[in-house]
């Protein structure tokens, strides 16, 4: 049951694979480890520039010799004018106040003109790299984009959040799916489906697309051991990705303050939000959420609004403070643990051999 085509394409040893954390969380030595221990490890490359990208995959490279992924940020065309920029700026400076910060009125829209650049530049670095593996959130790259990674025989990997956007990914091109059940935590990778019809719940997600795809399916959202495993076998996946599970090990960049914030809540404490980067995501309830949630609705879109609470979101983790932090959970906070990747490969690895032998 844990080999399949996914471990044998990805050439890895367990259908496991890290979720590729935007942000800092997949440090080389995370990404690294996992692929030490028969996983495939994810760089998180979305708000990395070009040069940075380069930068950790050769870092990588140093630390193991096994496969390893990058995930790259798929760029939206967005709509915001100057005064919900600066509206929205109003309503953070009492926060930035609070946290001694100067205000702000808001910034160039033409900042983000870039994105494209930017994520084109990426794929340059990714080809010219040799990395074997890439996965995409937010959307599908164009046409181009697809034939020139497949021309250099890397594996694609698309994203998906009903069975609608799994179709279309299997119609770009893409070699595989990951179906993000709403349990997910942080971003999921909707792109066509509204914020309301994408929350499917994973085990509701995970036949209906199967049945409806003939690329291999990789379950993500919630899971957090070989039970999670196990099930998404059961139901038709060929492997999971997980993120929070990875998040609390030893070896991830998470902050300490955001590690002990999950090591620490319940499964009721995890809500959506868009406060933080006007894209809906789900994390730990916290003060910065409560106070925002009544100008949720007018808040500007992703990308904007995440670069106008980046300034919070550094101080407030500079202090150690939770408050303003953007503390991005699963909705199985009670499974995470404090130990090494090998540690939770191996432990999942010999449950879900044990599963199996019920089975």
């Amino acid at each position: 049951m844990l080999n399949n085509e996914i471990t044998e394409r990805l050439k890895i040893e367990y259908p496991i694979i890290q979720a590729p954390m935007a942000g800092g969380v997949t440090t080389s030595k995370l990404v690294a480890e996992v692929s030490n221990s028969g996983g495939l490890g994810m760089i998180g490359a979305g708000y990395l520039t070009p040069i940075q990208t380069r930068e950790q995959i050769r870092e990588i490279k140093q630390l193991t010799s096994n496969p390893f992924g990058i995930n790259l940020f798929v760029p939206n065309e967005f709509n915001v004018t100057e005064s919900e920029v600066k509206s929205a700026s109003e309503v953070l400076n009492p926060i930035r106040e609070q946290l001694n910060l100067s205000r702000k009125d808001g910034f160039e829209i033409s900042t983000f003109n870039n994105a494209y650049e930017t994520f084109n530049d990426q794929v340059k670095v990714v080809i010219e790299e040799k990395v074997p593996i890439c996965s995409f959130t937010f959307g599908i790259p164009s046409k181009e984009v697809i034939a020139e990674l497949k021309q250099h025989n890397i594996i694609l990997i698309g994203t998906a959040t009903t069975v609608r956007e799994a179709i279309e990914n299997e119609k770009s091109g893409m070699d595989m799916v990951v179906v993000q059940g709403s349990e997910a935590g942080g971003h999921r990778g909707t792109f066509i489906d509204g914020y309301q019809e994408s929350q499917v719940g994973l085990m509701s997600l995970i036949p209906q697309v199967v049945d409806n795809v003939s690329i291999p399916v990789i379950s993500a959202g919630g899971i957090m051991d070989a039970r999670g495993l196990m099930a998404s076998i059961c139901l038709g996946a060929k492997g999971v990705q997980m993120g929070t599970a990875f998040l609390t090990c030893v070896e991830s960049g998470a902050h300490k303050v955001h590690k002990e914030a999950i090591l620490n809540a319940n499964e009721d404490q995890t809500l959506l939000t868009r406060s933080f980067s006007g894209k809906w995501a789900r994390g730990i309830k916290n003060k910065f959420i409560l106070k925002m949630k009544k100008h949720e609705d007018l808040l500007p879109d992703y990308p904007v609004q995440n670069t106008l609470t980046q300034d919070i979101r550094k101080a407030s983790s500079a202090q150690n403070n939770q408050d303003f932090m953007s503390l991005w959970s699963g909705q199985s906070p009670r499974l995470a643990k404090s130990q090494t990747v090998e540690s939770l490969i191996k432990n999942m690895i010999a449950e879900a051999k044990k599963i199996n032998s019920y089975i």
